[in-house]
């Protein structure tokens, strides 16, 4: 498995967050997370990247490495990446900077080089900025690479956001609601662009995401959160047909009429 989680647990005071979630991820999945609105979901998120620690007795394991209790700076360097809900950029720089930002763990060159091999640090940012143009026009912001982030659009934005995430070559990628704020055309262009590169770059993927189209028509396998707990997991039909899913959502049983009109994507 590339992510593992075992008896994963947070609470913030009182309240439990994530409550013992066990947690597979084969290499080469895109999986789905959804649940309501305080479910655990982005929790989740934050304690498989280190932005949270665990409470004891919590296990994470990724690409067979114990991330249990490593900092954010660690498990990147292991090829973990991730988006935010909200983004991050910098928005005073250039596009093309904001995505080499992203490629600083991979960087060869030390500081011995920076004082006399000044000719291949040149070189070899060069190479880096190719690289990166090459992603931007894959995501279709070459043009707009020497404009600051500041000037895109929302939807752009969010795709900057994911070309810098890729720039890190990571082997997973989390995705923190990717679609969020975009409209119908821009989320399925969206989606292709998900599906394009991780095929380009062999991803594995986790997605958040509200918007349950993306989530049916993308992901191999969905987990189903409901107060810090795992109550589903399985193809998206399977989840979409699953009497605790619609509960968790609703509040209420359904019959199967009702279920496939209530997650009719």
């Amino acid at each position: 498995m590339l992510l593992k989680t075992k008896n994963l647990m947070k609470a913030f005071g009182g309240l439990k967050a994530i409550d013992k979630v066990d947690f597979e991820l084969p290499a080469g999945e895109i999986r789905g997370i959804i649940g309501p609105n305080g479910s655990g979901k982005s929790t989740f998120f934050n304690l498989v990247s280190g932005v949270y620690d665990p409470d004891p007795g919590s296990y994470i394991e990724f690409n067979g490495h114990d991330i249990t209790n490593e900092p954010p700076h660690k498990i990147g360097a292991l090829g973990l990446s991730r988006t935010f809900q909200l983004l991050r950029l910098y928005q005073d720089m250039s596009v093309i900077n904001n995505v080499m930002s992203g490629y600083h763990t991979r960087v060869k060159y030390k500081f011995f080089d920076a004082v006399i091999g000044r000719k291949k640090i040149w070189d070899q940012e060069k190479e880096i900025k190719d690289e990166m143009m090459e992603l931007l026009s894959f995501v279709g912001l070459a043009d707009y690479a020497e404009l600051n982030a500041s000037e895109l659009s929302g939807g752009q934005r969010r795709l900057l956001v994911l070309a810098r995430a890729i720039a890190m070559k990571p082997k997973l990628l989390m995705l923190d609601e990717p679609a969020a704020g975009l409209s119908p055309v821009n989320v399925d262009n969206l989606m292709k662009i998900i599906m394009q590169l991780k095929d380009k770059y062999g991803l594995t993927l986790i997605i958040i995401e509200h918007i349950l189209k993306v989530v049916m028509d993308t992901c191999n396998t969905v987990t189903v959160l409901d107060h810090g707990q795992k109550i589903a997991e399985g193809t998206p039909s399977q989840v979409k047909d699953d009497n605790a899913v619609i509960e968790a959502y609703l509040g209420k049983k359904m019959n199967d009429e009702e279920m496939r009109k209530a997650l009719a994507v």
